[in-house]
């Protein structure tokens, strides 16, 4: 028999996952069986300072308390009861990036985020002297950049962690990350579940003539994999994520993961041959390899699976965000001719529209480069709606070509890995905001990769019911099951989803439109260089 919500938070059995996404700082709360029973939410942007994404400490504190608080408020007005003690806790956020401490614990620069592309030089020379993909985006990039140009806090560093990394730590006191977001920090090496030694050797040899104090393993994070003890939450925790008093310290903690391993987990792609595409601010395809790739590939990051197989990652930087901004214009349409408004139904007629239009977009190119987006090569970016005076211009091709572009860069990314290297896969799932209408964005996916793609219902949980489940598996995995076996038997039972299959005008028309999108590539190469920002 189920046991009731509200025994089940009064008996402290629920479980807390909370990931810190771009846009958006999401908690959910679960039952013994993985279901929500309870979630919370805080929006929040980055800021761009001195030239730099980031978000400030003061923000990703209020941030969590705001997001914790709307989930106690969700917890009494369901079921008139209070969050007092946890069977465990998960803690995820947005991978990659630079937070880097001194010996008191103060931050020495503000955050930098994924987003950031600044890193160009120190990607292209610690990829050649470790022979490996270093993408912009990952923390040794940062730390390498920061040593070229000179930054005086570099020989100050005493802890370089990520997000996730760092609100852990101030958690429950303990200098941990898992495995899949510390390989967006150094490459992992598979057979030891750690840092690759010879890269770190090699890195402690390139830096060597500055004469700093520490050497690279000093300041980097120790590696965890799923279901290993990762801490407990402290007294000064408890009070960080519930300042009202009412959470108790000393309930265990999963190890901290990245947004890329928790869709990975909420999708049930963690075995090899499976595969996942997150599509919401950014977008990435994550899929687990049977083998390593002939060779390293700029617009490919060899990762892993929370649990610790390598995996194959194609990273853009921009997917949604131009749709949003087109979507919102319409609404001042809307407003202006003083239509209700109802954003849910504008997005669902709008996605829909796309279905009607040419496969090809009937010549229309957009280009949703908000910032930078290293797969195609650039440093900065401009957003783009570009089209000829004999193109077919109407609303159907405007937003087909909109999606497209959305995970255009995703396209070409996965062709090098589907067409080039012949990857199997066997399943891919699709989730983020881009899946919302129900087919749209799953067709076009289809389309783009010319594979079928699945959609769960329970993929729109996100990332947050992700490293809830991480944290289940810690308290509830009995050591014998496998992340990838406790996923099939105790989250997921055999459900594999709505699929999709592509259809072959789709695919003819996305492969048109993608080439047209790369010989227009040096349409934004003019707007990035001529206009002023």
């Amino acid at each position: 028999m189920k046991t009731e919500p509200k025994t089940v938070i009064e008996a402290g059995k629920a479980i807390l996952g909370i990931e810190f996404g771009s846009t958006r700082i999401k908690a959910i709360l679960i039952d013994p069986d993985n279901k929500p029973i309870a979630q919370g939410s805080h929006t929040w942007d980055n800021q761009l300072v001195d030239g730099l994404w980031t978000y400030s400490i003061q923000d990703i504190w209020s941030g969590l308390q705001d997001c914790y608080e709307d989930l106690r408020i969700d917890v009494r007005k369901q079921y008139d009861t209070e969050i007092e003690q946890l069977a465990a806790i998960g803690i995820s956020a947005m991978m990659h990036g630079y937070m880097a401490f001194d010996e008191q614990e103060e931050i020495l620069v503000p955050f930098r985020t994924w987003r950031n592309t600044n890193t160009g030089q120190a990607a292209a020379r610690l990829s050649e002297l470790f022979n490996f993909n270093i993408p912009l985006r990952w923390s040794i990039s940062h730390l390498y950049q920061a040593i070229l140009n000179e930054e005086p806090h570099v020989g100050s560093i005493n802890y370089l962690t990520t997000l996730a990394g760092y609100i852990h730590w101030q958690l429950t006191g303990s200098r941990v990350l898992g495995i899949g977001d510390a390989s967006g920090m150094l490459p992992i090496d598979p057979d030891t579940h750690n840092y690759d030694a010879e890269m770190v050797k090699l890195f402690d040899q390139l830096v060597a003539p500055r004469g700093f104090s520490w050497q690279l393993t000093d300041l980097l994070p120790q590696v965890l994999s799923a279901g290993e003890a990762a801490g407990t939450l402290t007294e000064k925790g408890a009070r960080l994520i519930d300042p009202s008093g009412h959470l108790r310290a000393g309930i265990p903690l999963c190890p901290p993961e990245g947004d890329a391993g928790t869709g990975m987990v909420a999708t049930n792609a963690v075995k090899q041959r499976t595969g996942n595409v997150s599509a919401g601010t950014s977008s990435f395809s994550m899929i687990v390899l049977e083998k390593n790739l002939s060779k390293p590939y700029t617009m490919i990051d060899i990762v892993t699976t929370p649990d610790g197989s390598p995996v194959a990652m194609v990273h853009c930087n921009n997917c949604t965000s131009e749709i949003n901004s087109w979507v919102n214009l319409f609404k001042e349409y809307q407003e202006l001719m003083g239509f209700p408004i109802d954003m849910n139904e504008i997005y669902t007629r709008l996605f829909n529209a796309a279905l009607d239009g040419d496969p090809d977009c009937g010549g229309l190119l957009s280009y949703n480069y908000l910032s930078g987006e290293p797969v195609t090569g650039f440093a900065e970016g401009r957003p783009l709606f570009v089209r000829s005076a004999g193109d077919r211009f109407n609303l159907a091709n405007f937003m087909r070509t909109q999606l497209l572009a959305a995970i255009g860069v995703l396209k070409i990314g996965n062709d090098i890995l589907l067409k080039e290297e012949k990857v199997n896969v066997d399943r891919i799932t699709g989730h983020g905001g881009y899946f919302t209408t129900k087919g749209v964005g799953q067709r076009m996916l289809a389309a783009a990769l010319n594979s079928p793609i699945s959609v769960m219902e329970t993929a729109g949980k996100g990332g947050a019911w992700g490293i809830a489940l991480l944290a289940a598996y810690l308290v509830n995995n009995d050591r014998s099951q496998s992340l990838a076996d406790y996923l099939d038997t105790n989250v997921f039972a055999g459900d594999t989803g709505t699929e999709v299959t592509p259809q072959p005008d789709d695919v003819s028309g996305f492969n048109t439109y993608i080439e047209n999108y790369i010989t227009g590539l040096n349409i934004e190469h003019a707007a990035v260089k001529y206009k002023r920002s």
